[in-house]
């Protein structure tokens, strides 16, 4: 990024020596316009080659060592997931949410995921879940409480003995919507999430 600043100042400084009617350089007029725009966050970055995150390689490896069994008969189409980070038990460092919308992992009873430590290592898996998964205000064993959406049905899970269970739709049943106060997160079908190949 700083060397396309660079490079536009010089664009800019050269042009300006050359041409000394500022009404007629286009050069001139287009850099001052790109520069201003980077410097503002308003310019069209696309072609710049994004830089991996680091949690999206640490999902990737832990889904490679997780489902060794399971590669040799997916398909391309079926080696993707998305994730979501949200912090469940409050020690400043992220969990990973991930989740899967594909054949593989999706059934008449919902989707199958996982929810893994800031280091890659496993929390949970967890099966027959429609997405979003709601992180609610409440807290069991100092992670907070998870609302699995199963079988048309919003179902309660708590942390017990370091893990939650994997099965949402034999949890309690909650009555009535989703509390305002939670969070919404593995959102796949709001479409906002990106799509990563493993």
């Amino acid at each position: 990024m700083k060397n396309k600043i660079l490079i536009l100042v010089s664009i800019l400084a050269l042009s300006s020596c050359q041409n000394k009617d500022n009404s007629k350089n286009i050069v001139k007029t287009v850099v001052q316009d790109t520069l201003s725009k980077t410097l503002g966050g308003t310019a069209d970055l696309s072609e710049a080659t994004p830089k991996e995150d680091k949690a999206i390689e640490l999902i990737r490896k832990q889904l490679n060592v997780l489902l060794k069994k399971d590669i040799p008969a997916m398909t391309k189409d079926n080696r993707y997931f998305y994730y979501d980070a949200f912090d469940l038990n409050n020690d400043q460092k992220n969990e990973y949410l991930v989740g899967f919308s594909n054949s593989y992992f999706c059934g008449s009873g919902g989707c199958s995921g996982y929810i893994l430590n800031n280091d890659g290592s496993i929390i949970n898996s967890f099966t027959v879940t429609d997405f979003p998964i709601y992180v609610t205000t409440s807290s069991t064993e100092k992670f907070y409480d998870l609302i699995f959406e199963s079988g048309g049905k919003f179902h309660l899970l708590k942390m017990k003995g370091g893990k939650y269970p994997s099965n949402p739709s034999v949890q309690q049943v909650i009555k009535g919507d989703v509390p305002k106060e939670t969070t919404k997160v593995l959102d796949i079908q709001g479409g906002k999430l990106e799509k990563y190949s493993f």
